[in-house]
C-alpha cells in the first residue's frame, strides 16, 4: 500500500515514476517530446471551433531529456542527480536545486509521481 509523501521525506530519496498516461518519443534532434493527447470534451469542442490539434506536444531540452530519461522507476532523485551531474559537470550547479526544482514542475504537471522505495517493493 502506497504512504502519502509528506513534508518530512527526504525528497532525495524519492523515486520518481512515469506517468503511463502520456506518450513520449526521442525527436529527431536525440531530445524527449512528451506527447499529451487533448481528448477531454472541452479539448474536442474547442478542436472543432479553432482547429486545434489532437495532441499537444512538449519538447525538452537536452537536460530536461536526460532526466527523463534517467527516470526508470527505480533511480530515486539522489542518484539522477549524481548521473546528471556525470553527464554535464559543473554547468548544472546548483546540482540539486535545479533537479529538484525541475522534478517538481513535472510532478505539478502530472508527467511523473513520487513514491517512497519502500512502495515499489512493496
Amino acid at each position: 500500500m502506497r504512504r502519502k509523501i509528506n513534508k518530512n521525506d527526504n525528497l532525495l530519496e524519492l523515486i520518481p515514476l512515469k506517468n503511463e498516461k502520456f506518450d513520449w518519443k526521442i525527436n529527431e534532434e536525440g531530445l524527449v517530446q512528451v506527447i499529451i493527447l487533448r481528448n477531454s470534451m472541452l479539448d474536442r469542442i474547442v478542436r472543432v471551433f479553432f482547429n486545434t490539434p489532437k495532441f499537444m506536444k512538449i519538447d525538452l531540452d537536452k537536460y530536461g531529456s536526460f532526466i527523463w530519461n534517467c527516470i526508470d522507476g527505480t533511480k530515486n532523485i539522489e542518484e539522477i542527480g549524481q548521473k546528471f551531474k556525470e553527464k554535464f559537470g559543473e554547468e548544472v550547479e546548483p546540482l540539486y536545486e535545479r533537479l529538484v526544482t525541475y522534478i517538481n514542475i513535472l510532478r505539478n504537471n502530472k508527467f511523473i509521481k513520487l513514491v517512497k522505495e519502500s512502495d515499489i517493493n512493496d
